[in-house]
């Protein structure tokens, strides 16, 4: 049995006496990659924002590579390897493809003050390094030839592409997706399956929030269903979406 990467145990989270997560757990073992699917509403993104340190939780438990991180805002969490995805792309529009990419590097010694004026050949070295990795990543999604395009210009589905090849700077252990598929023609989309799974082959653990339920199941080791912020099945993809509980979830009572 591989280690595990991460473990969400019991997270609740509640709004206005809503409870949008229920005591719902959740594990994954290295190189995995795990499905994330439900109704809407059913607690998936808030589930998201709870593990990458976006919402802070009512309770419950989150170990990262063996570290509790629980209550650690996002940009810590980040740091230490659990990067994620959002629905709609935060990419700045009015930089470039390769300027978004940039940004997405960790630990850049241009960022401190003093730094570019008493070392600033250390800089600039660095940041030919940065440049080199996010042009390589960008060919790796089929960017390249948009480098100098302005984030805005790019569709959709570029666009989500994007976002994807930006976390892969911060070097990731943990990569959450949510909805990478969502407006990305089939194409695009067969396109993006291939390149998830060759980051698998690379070790990479990844957790993905789909509705569009034949691409998950193509990709995921394991499935979790989460409803009424609960997990309410979890195990091997074909057991799970042929379980009655999950049909009625999606369909309603009696379906």
């Amino acid at each position: 049995m591989a280690d595990e990467v991460i473990s969400a145990i019991s997270i609740c989270k509640g709004f206005g006496g809503i409870l949008a997560l229920d005591h719902c757990s959740i594990r994954v073992e290295e190189g995995a990659i795990v499905g994330l699917i439900g109704p809407n509403g059913a607690g998936k993104s808030t589930l998201f924002d709870v593990i990458s340190g976006f919402l802070t939780p009512d309770g419950g438990s989150i170990v990262f590579s063996g570290r509790e991180i629980l209550g650690l805002p996002a940009y810590k969490i980040a740091r230490l390897g659990l990067v994620r995805t959002f629905q709609i792309p935060r990419s700045l529009m009015r930089m470039t493809v390769l300027e978004n990419m940039m940004l997405g590097a960790q630990g850049q010694a241009g960022e401190r003050l003093c730094n570019p004026l008493i070392r600033r050949h250390k800089v600039m070295a660095q940041e030919t390094e940065i440049r080199e990795k996010a042009e390589e990543i960008l060919e790796f999604f089929d960017l390249q030839r948009m480098r100098d395009e302005y984030a805005g210009s790019l569709s959709g589905g570029q666009k989500k592409m994007l976002e994807m090849a930006r976390a892969l700077m911060a070097d990731p252990r943990l990569l959450l997706l949510d909805e990478p598929f969502a407006g990305v023609n089939p194409a695009l989309a067969d396109r993006l399956i291939e390149q998830i799974r060759i980051l698998k082959e690379k070790g990479l653990s990844i957790i993905i929030i789909e509705h569009a339920i034949p691409y998950v199941l193509a990709l995921s080791d394991e499935l979790y269903v989460l409803n009424k912020g609960a997990v309410l099945a979890s195990g091997r993809p074909d057991a799970v979406i042929s379980d009655r509980r999950v049909f009625e979830a999606y369909l309603g009572e009696g379906a």
